[in-house]
């Protein structure tokens, strides 16, 4: 078998026989004609035979180049696929996330590493809840807010209030005994734990002590180190519940109309990359 094919030829042959002229094949490969003309040669020279006939008025294909076309076009756009699919599995994702999200997103980009390793996540972590793709960089944010932000949906905001098994009294939790716990608050004000007593009106605690997080993981971090009792989003602390370093003393939650939604960059929803970053987030369960 022949060795030392001369790949780098094969364009030159390509683009000659869709022009059958010299000059145009050599503008649109940024080539000058001499460089056009050797490459085409070496082509020749290594198969032993003509692939052009030169004429005055310009180029016709021999019987031999004319056979040898159609399957060199394959071979080409072949190779071409190939590397194109190549470069999407090894591009990297840029993605934008909020902090409150992270107890779900991480364990997510975990299990995505593990099932689809060909997909490269940059994670950039913010305590905004949008973004703007016109002026960055990112190609995809999980953005957090009321439906209409677009995007496609992840998961409801529903509260419940958490606590560690350490805090947790043997009795029933009472509005009285739940008065001489530190409420933590994942806001800056009370309208999560409000929102919640709102729709438990057989549950009156008096809140004595408090403590305002800027987010919602921080005040879930403090619930588990034995702080107080948070207020927090039932799939952010799903896994926190399963291994047992909170419980949730109450079965009742409140949607409050908030969600999590993964928006991807506009004009690269059809992105093989990002769509297949995107099935894991929806699929893959924790």
């Amino acid at each position: 078998m022949r060795r030392n094919f001369p790949l780098n030829t094969v364009d030159a042959f390509l683009v000659t026989a869709k022009h059958l002229n010299l000059t145009r094949a050599a503008k649109e490969l940024c080539l000058t004609q001499g460089a056009v003309s050797r490459k085409i040669s070496t082509l020749e020279e290594w198969l032993g035979y003509s692939l052009f006939d030169r004429h005055a008025r310009g180029l016709h294909l021999t019987p031999q180049g004319n056979a040898l076309l159609p399957e060199m076009q394959h071979a080409f756009e072949h190779l071409l696929s190939v590397a194109n699919n190549a470069c999407l599995k090894s591009r990297v994702i840029r993605l934008k996330a909020p902090t409150c999200a992270m107890r779900w997103l991480v364990p997510k980009l975990v299990q995505l590493e593990s099932a689809a390793p060909d997909i490269q996540v940059e994670l950039t972590t913010t305590v905004e809840h949008g973004v703007n793709f016109k002026n960055e960089s990112y190609d995809a944010a999980i953005i957090f807010g009321q439906p209409d932000t677009g995007g496609t949906l992840l998961f409801e905001e529903c509260l419940t209030p958490v606590i560690s098994q350490h805090l947790l009294p043997d009795e029933p939790l009472t509005a009285e005994i739940l008065s001489r716990y530190t409420f933590l608050h994942p806001t800056r004000d009370r309208t999560d734990w409000s929102l919640w007593l709102a729709q438990n009106t057989d549950i009156t605690p008096v809140m004595h002590k408090n403590q305002h997080f800027d987010t919602m993981d921080l005040a879930i971090s403090a619930a588990i180190q034995g702080f107080g009792i948070a207020i927090a989003d039932v799939t952010l602390v799903a896994e926190d519940l399963r291994r047992g370093r909170l419980v949730q003393p109450f079965a009742s939650s409140v949607k409050t109309g908030a969600c999590y939604r993964l928006s991807l960059r506009p004009g690269n929803e059809s992105d093989a990359g990002l769509e297949s970053f995107k099935a894991g987030l929806l699929t893959l369960s924790l």
